[in-house]
């Protein structure tokens, strides 16, 4: 494993703990009508790299996922992160 592949590799972590972390805080203030994490930020860390820690954070925490406009955004984000990834691995 290339040290290009260890850094994405550990990119795709990072966000993808991020994501989940953003998902549960957002679940958490919307039961306290607290501060909520704009949507636009959670689809950005999702095409960044994340997509998987929201998609956890989505079931783990039953959020956004009654939301049709968001999942729909969603999946866009994961079309930005998929072709990013296959954009590294084919420039290898």
């Amino acid at each position: 494993m290339t040290s290009l592949d260890q850094f994405i590799l550990a990119w795709f972590g990072f966000t993808s703990v991020m994501a989940f972390v953003l998902f549960g805080y957002d679940k958490h203030a919307a039961g306290r009508s607290g501060e909520r994490v704009p949507e636009r930020h959670l689809l950005v860390v999702a095409a960044m790299g994340g997509w998987l820690g929201g998609l956890l954070g989505m079931i783990v925490f039953r959020h956004k996922t009654a939301k049709l406009s968001f999942q729909l955004k969603y999946a866009v984000a994961f079309i930005a992160w998929a072709a990013v990834l296959y954009l590294c691995w084919e420039r290898r």
